[in-house]
């Protein structure tokens, strides 16, 4: 375990000292009267037999303290400011719902007028290679009664 060179050293084992429990003497139990005695209570049951003991009063809870009266006016401007604040809310998100409805129509008719522009344009466009519809010269028509004839 130890090298060569390192001279060995004796090992110490120490053991600890267990203490010794203390000792418990028992309290002496004394007797305590009761600041007045109670009163002895003796009921005859239905069968003839005498039940002797004392009377325990009942534990009565502390008494409540009234609630405070909440005034009339106080409950009438609590709802007036909730329903003032329900109405503001509503306002606000009728006022949101217009906007983005008057921006989604606003987008609608951009589409269309792209969608009908473009279409223009195709036809504008491919007008001359186009040989099967009906083509019109206006240098040669000859306009009477708001028609043209040809």
């Amino acid at each position: 375990m130890y090298p060569d060179h390192t001279p060995q050293r004796a090992v110490e084992v120490h053991h600890p000292t267990p203490i010794p429990p203390p000792v418990v003497h028992p309290a002496p139990v004394v007797p305590v009267q009761p600041g007045h005695v109670p009163a002895v209570a003796s009921i005859v049951l239905p069968d003839g037999r005498v039940v002797t003991g004392y009377a325990i009063d009942a534990v009565r809870p502390e008494p409540v303290a009234a609630k405070p009266a909440v005034s009339r006016t106080a409950v009438n401007v609590a709802l007036g400011g909730v329903g003032f604040l329900a109405v503001c809310g509503g306002l606000l998100l009728l006022t949101s719902f217009i906007a983005a409805l008057a921006a989604f129509i606003g987008q609608l008719i951009i589409l269309a007028a792209v969608v009908f522009g473009g279409w223009i344009a195709v036809q504008v466009l491919s007008g001359s290679g186009h040989k099967g519809g009906t083509t019109v010269n206006i240098r040669r028509a000859v306009i009477k009664r708001n028609h043209f004839h040809g």
